[in-house]
């Protein structure tokens, strides 16, 4: 005999199915991430990323937001009087860690990263995320400039090998504009902006220079003047492409990868993009070396590395730490190499991210171990607008190189 349920029993039974599926709709967190589009991995890489992730995470919900890298730091910082209504987790560049630790705009992670863990990383990777022997944030994009040619030209002009030493590209580009190959053989990302900081760091680097002496900035010493002087002379000779001035790295790859250029200074992501015939009319032709030194046998190289943190206010800790480990995993890292080099050592010597880029990975292997940092302090976004502005004026020929740089160094002295 069937016992049927009284209308009370129905409404409680039916109470308590709805309670359960509340509950479970209670359990689910929604994280708020924040990324940029540029450089590294696109847009639609990230956005795979993370549905896979929320497959294997039912329970956590991403909402993803995309700004250009110049408008990110601001954003981070701005969403700190949103509480726990503004991000969850923030992607941060290499020379902000100080300034986000000062105004406690990060969470400390240190306890989240075992030692073993860490030393399966690049040291340059987990420098990014490291201030005051603390760890703010997990190492994601390892990167660094490198030097960008185009083979065919370089051959045309009989030229047989890639530049060594920046003297000898300074050579190279002459020939190729003697010979008419291309109009303005260099091309650069110079706007002023935090791209056109990255370059000069890079030629810093090469001329064994440094942005401190006896623990002040200075701009002023032999090696960071060479590099601006280096930069200067390029433009003079008409060997640097003017509109570089105006440029940022999306730019300079579109002008490299339309065959208006012989040699390119650019992250990682540049190096598939400008081998795709889709995208590229010198697909095929892109040939890649470490960022080279003052010698033969030396490079150079800018710490661009970046890292994801959990924001200060969020109040899903966990949870977002859960989405940053699956984001920074090797397998996921290893799946999306075509943008974005892993930060895992063992990666580079596995055959399916080496595959169709073993010129990149080959020039990694060197450029990694050689970044030169930018400044390291908590007022790093004042100091790069004045070093931006006073490398523009030399640029534009405003201001001598002496002149500018003295005054960057004077700028930077009441910086605090």
């Amino acid at each position: 005999m069937i016992k049927r349920l009284r209308p009370a029993t129905t409404l409680c039974v039916l109470s308590a199915l709805a309670f359960g599926y509340s509950a479970h709709a209670l359990a689910e967190t929604t994280l708020s991430a924040l990324f940029m589009t540029q450089a590294a991995y696109s847009e639609s890489d990230i956005r795979a990323m993370t549905a896979d992730f929320t497959k294997a995470h039912p329970d956590i919900k991403v909402n993803l937001e995309f700004v250009p890298y110049e408008a990110l730091h601001d954003k981070i910082v701005a969403a700190r009087g949103a509480g726990d209504k503004g991000y969850d987790v923030v992607l941060f560049d290499a020379i902000w860690p100080a300034e986000f630790t000062k105004f406690g705009l990060l969470q400390d992670v240190t306890s989240r990263i075992s030692k073993e863990q860490s030393g399966k990383i690049f040291d340059g990777a987990i420098s990014t995320v490291t201030y005051k022997d603390k760890r703010w944030g997990m190492p994601w994009i390892l990167d660094t400039k490198y030097l960008y040619y185009n083979k065919a030209m370089l051959a045309k002009a009989g030229i047989t090998t890639p530049p060594t030493t920046w003297q000898e590209l300074e050579k190279q580009a002459e020939i190729l504009k003697q010979k008419d190959i291309v109009k303005y053989p260099l091309v650069w990302s110079w706007s002023q902006s935090e791209a056109l900081i990255c370059d000069y760091t890079t030629l810093v680097s090469a001329f064994k220079g440094d942005f401190y002496q006896h623990g002040q900035l200075n701009f002023t010493n032999p090696g960071a003047m060479k590099a601006i002087s280096y930069m200067k002379d390029t433009l003079d000779k008409g060997l640097t492409n003017p509109n570089s001035r105006e440029y940022l790295e999306e730019d300079v790859r579109k002008s490299f990868s339309n065959g208006d250029a012989a040699f390119a200074l650019n992250w990682t992501y540049m190096y598939n993009m400008a081998n795709d015939p889709k995208q590229s009319k010198v697909a095929g032709d892109v040939g890649v070396v470490p960022a080279p030194g003052e010698m033969a046998g030396q490079a150079s190289g800018v710490n661009g590395s970046m890292g994801l943190g959990i924001a200060k206010a969020s109040t899903h800790g966990d949870q977002a730490w859960e989405y940053i480990s699956y984001m920074t995993s090797q397998p996921v890292q290893n799946k999306y190499a075509k943008l974005s080099l892993p930060i895992w050592k063992s990666s580079y010597d596995d055959p399916a991210v080496q595959q169709d880029q073993q010129a990149l990975i080959a020039a990694a292997k060197t450029s990694l171990n050689v970044m030169l940092s930018r400044p390291v302090t908590p007022g790093y976004s004042q100091l790069s607008t004045i070093l931006q502005q006073n490398l523009q004026s030399v640029l534009q020929g405003k201001v001598a190189a002496q002149d500018a740089m003295a005054e960057a160094t004077k700028s930077a002295d009441r910086i605090r």
